[in-house]
C-alpha cells in the first residue's frame, strides 16, 4: 500500500524525506509528494508517476523547510494524478494517508454543507478538512486531530503537520502500520522500520488505535480512548543497505537467488540437523493437543496454506480446513473451541487477513501465526508467533518469502505429526534430511538459467498460458499461473490436472503453452497421462521433472530437468523454476517487474 514517511529535522528535510520514499517504493505506488513547514507556512510540491518526478519538481521548485512529510499514493479513491497526490491540504494543515475512510461520502456532505471546498477525489482530503474546520473553532493541533479522529470509520496510518507549528507533528494508526522513531534532537514517522534505518534503528510501533504528539525532544502517545500510555523501544534490525539490489538487475531476480541463504536460516531455526529432528521448542505450541486447524492467508500466502493443508494431513494426522481471508471472515464459519487457527502473511499487516485473525480469537481458537515481520499486527495479536527469516522483501511478487513460509509449515508439519505419534522417529529423519537438501537443491537450479531465458521468450508471445499439478503440485501450480500473471500481465490458470477434463482441456490449442508441475512422485503416472491427453490436442508442453526425461520422451515440447528431490520437499524447490519463467518472461515485454502495475507489497485494506 501507500507509503508514508516524516521527519522533524534540524536542516531541511525534502532530499531525506525523498530518500525515505524510495526505499517505500516497494510497497507499490502511482504517485508522490511532500510537504514542509517553512517561515510558518506549508508548501508542497507532488507528481503523478515514480519518484524521479517529484525530484524533478523539487530541483525547479526546492523546499527548505525541517519538518516535513511525505507519501507514496496507490490509488483507492480517484484517479493516479497529481491532483489527488498527497499530501492533501486545507488551511493550516497538511496530511498523509494510508488506508480508506469508509463513511468519506457522509463526512463530505456534511464537510460541504459547512462550506469546505474540495479539490480532489480522494478520501484523504476529508480527513484535512475536518482538522482544519476543528482549528477554525478555536481548537488546538491536538484537540482538533483526536476530535477528527473520533470521526473516521475504516483502516488508515496519518501524518499531520500544522502551519505555523515547525515543531509538531501528529500520527495515527488505525488498522493501517505506522511507526515512530527517535533520533538526535529530530524525530521520525514511517509506514515501516525500511523506510526509517538510515535515520535511526530505534523504533516504537504505535498499537492500533494509538495516535502520537511528537516533537523534536520526544513524542507522547495516547491510545483510542485518549489515555496517555507507553508503547516499548524496540532496536530494528532493518537496514538501508538491506534493500539494495546488489548486482541484479532486479529485487525479484536478488530475492530469488537470495532463497538458499534465507531457506538455510529459515530451517536451521526449526531444525536440529546434526539430530535429523524438528526443535519442537521453537514452536510455541501444546503440539500433541491440537485435533484441529483452520489456515487462511491471501495471495501467495494462501497458496503456502494450500500446501499446508496437504503435508498436515498427509504426514500429522490431522484435519485442516483452509480458505481465503476474505471470504473465510464473510461466512462466520462456526469453529470448535480448542482448534487452532494458522494465519501466513509475508507483511504480518494484511487487512482481510488480520480480521480473520480477530474472528477466530472470538471464536476460541488459539493463534499462530506465520509471518516475516515479527513486530507486525498479526504477530502482535497472535498467541504463537512462528517466524520466517526470508528478510525485507522489496519485488511486490513474493518470491523468497513464499518459500520460506512453505519451510515453515513443512517443520510445523513434522513436529505435530512426531508429537501425535504419526510419524516415527526414522521418519522424522528421512523428511528432515530432505528439507536439509532444498538449499542445495535450489542453488543448483539458479546456477544456469539459460533454459528459463529460452522458454520464458517462448512464453512472453503467449496471450493465455495454463499451469497443471497433482497433489502437493496443484498449489505450485496455482502459484506459477499467479506469478506469470502478476508481472508480465499475461493471463493465465492454474489447474488441478485431475480437473483437467472436467473444461480447462476445452481451452488448449497450439497457441496455448502448458506448464505441468511434474515430480518424480506417487502421481507421476497419473500426471503423464494428463501430459498425453494435451499433446494429443496440440498442445506445447513444458514440464518441471526430476523423472527420466525420456520417459517423457517427444511428448513435450520442453522438458526442464530438475535435482532429483525427495517428494515431500518438492513444492519447495518447484517454487522455484515457476519463479524464473514468470520473472524471465517480464523481463523480456519489458514490465515493471518489482512494481508491477495496480499491485501492492503490503495489502492493507479491503
Amino acid at each position: 500500500m501507500c507509503g508514508i514517511v516524516g521527519i522533524l529535522g534540524n536542516e531541511a528535510v525534502a532530499g531525506p524525506l525523498v530518500e525515505a520514499l524510495r526505499r517505500l517504493e516497494y510497497r507499490g505506488y502511482d504517485s508522490a509528494g511532500i510537504a514542509t513547514v517553512e517561515n510558518g507556512s506549508l508548501d508542497r510540491r507532488r507528481a503523478e508517476g515514480k519518484l524521479v518526478k517529484l525530484e524533478n519538481c523539487l530541483s525547479e521548485a526546492p523546499l527548505v523547510g525541517h519538518t516535513g512529510i511525505g507519501h507514496t499514493r496507490w490509488a483507492t479513491h480517484g484517479a493516479p494524478n497529481e491532483i489527488n497526490a498527497h499530501p492533501h491540504v486545507s488551511g493550516d494543515v497538511s496530511v498523509v494517508h494510508n488506508g480508506i475512510i469508509e463513511n468519506f461520502r457522509e463526512l463530505r456532505e456534511d464537510l460541504e454543507k459547512s462550506g469546505m471546498e474540495f479539490s480532489t477525489q480522494t478520501d484523504t482530503e476529508v480527513i484535512a478538512h475536518l482538522i482544519a474546520r476543528t482549528l477554525k473553532g478555536g481548537a488546538t493541533p491536538e484537540e482538533a486531530v483526536e476530535q477528527s479522529l473520533s470521526k473516521l470509520e475504516g483502516a488508515f496510518a496519518l501524518a499531520i503537520i500544522f502551519a505555523g507549528h515547525d515543531d509538531l507533528m501528529i500520527a495515527a494508526r488505525k488498522g493501517s502500520p505506522l511507526a515512530i522513531g527517535y533520533g538526535d534532537g529530530e524525530m521520525y514517522v514511517g509506514s515501516d522500520a525500511i523506510a526509517l534505518a538510515p535515520f535511526t534503528d530505534t523504533i516504537t510501533y504505535l498499537d492500533d488505535g494509538d495516535w502520537a504528539v511528537l516533537k523534536r525532544d520526544g513524542a507522547v502517545i495516547r491510545d483510542r480512548a485518549g489515555r496517555q500510555v507507553e508503547r516499548a523501544k524496540v532496536k530494528s534490525v532493518a537496514s538501508a543497505l538491506m534493500v539494495d539490489k546488489g548486482n541484479h538487475r532486479h529485487f525479484m531476480a536478488k530475492e530469488i537467488h537470495e532463497q538458499p541463504e534465507v531457506l538455510s536460516h529459515t530451517l536451521a531455526h526449526y531444525l536440529d540437523f546434526s539430530e535429523g529432528r524438528v526443535d519442537r521448542s521453537r514452536f510455541d505450541l501444546d503440539l500433541g493437543a491440537i485435533e484441529r486447524i483452520t489456515i487462511s492467508a491471501c495471495g501467495t500466502a494462501y497458496y503456502a496454506g494450500l500446501v499446508g493443508k496437504y503435508w498436515l494431513e498427509r504426514w500429522a494426522r490431522i484435519p485442516v480446513e483452509i480458505d481465503i481471508a476474505s471470504e473465510m471472515r464473510y461466512r462466520e464459519a462456526p469453529m470448535e473451541k480448542g482448534g487452532m487457527a494458522l494465519f501466513v502473511s509475508q507483511s504480518g499487516e494484511t487487512a482481510d487477513t488480520l480480521a480473520t485473525l480477530r474472528y477466530c480469537k472470538e471464536e476460541g481458537q488459539h493463534i499462530a501465526s506465520i509471518v516475516n515481520v515479527r513486530e507486525s499486527s498479526i504477530a502482535r495479536e497472535s498467541a504463537s508467533v512462528l517466524p520466517t527469516l526470508a528478510g525485507p522483501e522489496i519485488g511486490v511478487a513474493s518470491t523468497k518469502a513464499f518459500t520460506c513460509q512453505l519451510a515453515v509449515i513443512a517443520c510445523l508439519a513434522i513436529a505435530i505429526g512426531r508429537a501425535r505419534g504419526h510419524i516415527s522417529e526414522e521418519t522424522e529423519n528421512e523428511l528432515v534430511m530432505a528439507l536439509a537438501k532444498v538449499p542445495g537443491h535450489i542453488s543448483t537450479i539458479l546456477r544456469d538459467e539459460s533454459i528459463f531465458e529460452k522458454i520464458s521468450h517462448d512464453l512472453s508471445h503467449a496471450r493465455d498460458v495454463l499451469y497443471l499439478g497433482r497433489g502437493v503440485s496443484y498449489p505450485i501450480a496455482l502459484e506459477g499461473a499467479l506469478k506469470l500473471k502478476e508481472i508480465s500481465y499475461i493471463h493465465a490458470e492454474g489447474y488441478a490436472a485431475g480437473e483437467l477434463k472436467h473444461g480447462p482441456i476445452a481451452l488448449i490449442d497450439e497457441d496455448v503453452p502448458i506448464i505441468v508441475v511434474a515430480p518424480d512422485d506417487d502421481l507421476f503416472e497419473k500426471t503423464l497421462s494428463n501430459i498425453q491427453e494435451v499433446v494429443a490436442r496440440g498442445g506445447r508442453v513444458t514440464v518441471l521433472t526430476d523423472h527420466d526425461p525420456d520417459r517423457i520422451g517427444a511428448d513435450a515440447e520442453n522438458i526442464i530437468s530438475l535435482p532429483t528431490v525427495h517428494p515431500f520437499a518438492t513444492p519447495l524447490v518447484y517454487a522455484v523454476p515457476v519463479q524464473l519463467l514468470a520473472y524471465h518472461t517480464a523481463v523480456f515485454m519489458g514490465t515493471d517487474v518489482d512494481q508491477p502495475r495496480n499491485l501492492a507489497k503490503s495489502v492493507t485494506v479491503e
